[in-house]
């Protein structure tokens, strides 16, 4: 029985660690200091990389190769165009919540993704 448990506190933790953080950015608009105009072109300088390494290993396992009920990514974009994977990372699906990445970074990391074949 405390076998069981532990299992349950530990497998508990690790979905708490990969959803939990919260928004990284505090404003998703950045004022350009000379012209004062809103900077919504952010999508190239995201480093999907670095998003994928702090809230999708967790689950998806250190090189996306997948583990337990979690599929490996590391060749996703053979099995989903870019737009089905912004839609799962939107979404959600299974046992995946929605909204772990959003707005531009969500759109990064798609396209990163979907290179993986």
């Amino acid at each position: 029985m405390n076998k069981k448990l532990l299992a349950v506190i530990f497998g508990a933790g690790l979905m708490l660690a990969a959803c939990g953080g919260g928004n990284d950015k505090a404003n998703d608009t950045d004022k350009t200091a000379d012209t004062g105009k809103t900077d919504t072109t952010e999508t190239a300088s995201v480093d999907a990389e670095k998003i994928v390494n702090s809230k999708c290993i967790a689950c998806h396992g250190n090189n996306l190769q997948g583990q337990g009920n979690f599929p490996a990514l590391n060749d996703v974009g053979s099995r989903l165009s870019e737009d089905e994977i912004l839609n799962v990372i939107e979404n959600g699906r299974g046992g995946m919540p929605a909204g772990l990445v959003s707005g531009d970074d969500a759109k990064a990391v798609a396209a990163w993704l979907a290179e993986k074949k």
